[in-house]
């Protein structure tokens, strides 16, 4: 074990969760919290000046998307290991978080009693999933599914699922484009592939389908 407590920021734009995660981190004589964000912007300026050994980063943030924000910290500073503990599905954002650049992914519902686990197993170069994650990705090699089913939300690529989810949300066009950093003839483009790969005829559907999406999902 190293000799100096492991610098952990927290990632998260709910000030309950923060604090939570703030409580049991605090507990463990190896981690000490260095910071806490509820954007990226924040989290990004807290990377280069508290320089943490782990993030424990949402997918859902105040002005953006956790996987964004962990592919920049990744090429920012590739030592910085990262955690993500999220509300979302696991089964459609656990792969996408180990593909933007995390080692691991803990779904709120069981954070408090995995998240210490977690948070030591990621900081070693460990991968940390559920074990029924665990055995779906290994099952989907086996099988070679590597392709996602058409028409399915997982057909999605990052930044469509992001552009979903803000519909599902409510958002116009211009909120997500301004919220993205997009211009709306980019979200106007995303919407468009979105419609497509889900085999939706016109915005109506589409704005169903995501309320509906967003709904289930939390």
């Amino acid at each position: 074990m190293s000799s100096h407590p492991h610098r952990v920021l927290i990632v998260d734009d709910h000030p309950i969760v923060r604090e939570g995660l703030r409580a049991l981190i605090s507990q463990q004589p190896d981690l000490v919290v260095c910071g806490e964000a509820e954007s990226v912007q924040d989290a990004l300026e807290l990377v280069e000046s508290r320089e943490p050994d782990i993030a424990v980063i949402d997918i859902s943030l105040k002005d953006s998307d956790g996987l964004e924000l962990i592919r920049r910290i990744r090429s920012m500073d590739s030592s910085i290991r990262m955690l993500v503990s999220s509300m979302h599905d696991e089964s459609l954002y656990a792969r996408r978080s180990l593909r933007a650049g995390a080692l691991g992914f803990v779904s709120k519902e069981n954070a408090a009693r995995q998240i210490i686990d977690a948070i030591r197993r990621v900081l070693e170069g460990r991968i940390y999933l559920s074990q029924e994650m665990s055995e779906q990705l290994l099952s989907q090699m086996i099988r070679h599914e590597d392709e996602p089913d058409y028409r399915s939300v997982e057909s999605l690529s990052d930044r469509e699922l992001e552009v979903f989810r803000c519909i599902g949300r409510g958002l116009t066009t211009r909120e997500i484009a301004a919220r993205l950093n997009l211009s709306v003839k980019t979200v106007e483009t995303y919407r468009q592939r979105i419609r497509e790969k889900l085999a939706l005829r016109n915005g109506a559907e589409l704005a169903r389908r995501a309320s509906q999406w967003v709904l289930e999902e939390t």
